[in-house]
């Protein structure tokens, strides 16, 4: 898969230093998620509806 376009963005409520974080970025496949201390790591893609069950689940979480 060709990730020279793709645009990572962290959460607005993210610390600035990057610290548990994970970043999303939109694919064709889906949504890829990444922890943003390891950007060169391995990545996930889930499937667009899967993901946003998980985000509306994690939403309450403080």
């Amino acid at each position: 898969m060709d990730l020279s376009n793709v645009v990572w963005r962290r959460a607005a409520r993210s610390k600035e230093d990057g610290s548990n974080c994970v970043e999303v970025a939109s694919s064709p496949g889906g949504v890829m998620i990444r922890d943003s201390k390891d950007p060169d790591g391995p990545w996930l893609v889930v499937v667009r509806g899967d993901f946003r069950r998980f985000a509306e689940c994690i939403k309450g979480v403080p």
